[in-house]
């Protein structure tokens, strides 16, 4: 499957800059950033959602002082 993208020349110099860098095509390059930020984005949302139900079972984090007191280490 193929899409069209319309982006301005500067757009495309900092694209075709960064796809010579990389030793990959254009289109190679914009597939894996769009792919990479989706997955970014969707780790964010499951991490987000992991941690508020983690908050809501009641959990909480500790500091670092707080385990060394715990521990009985000095600070």
């Amino acid at each position: 499957m193929s899409i069209t993208l319309r982006v301005n020349p500067d757009e495309m110099a900092v694209i075709k800059s960064y796809a010579d860098l990389r030793g990959i095509t254009v289109s190679d390059a914009i597939r894996t950033a769009i792919l990479e930020r989706i997955e970014d984005e969707l780790d964010v949302k499951l991490a987000t959602q992991a941690y508020a139900e983690w908050e809501k079972d009641g959990k909480r984090t500790i500091s670092l002082s707080e385990v060394k007191g715990e521990l009985g280490l000095k600070e």
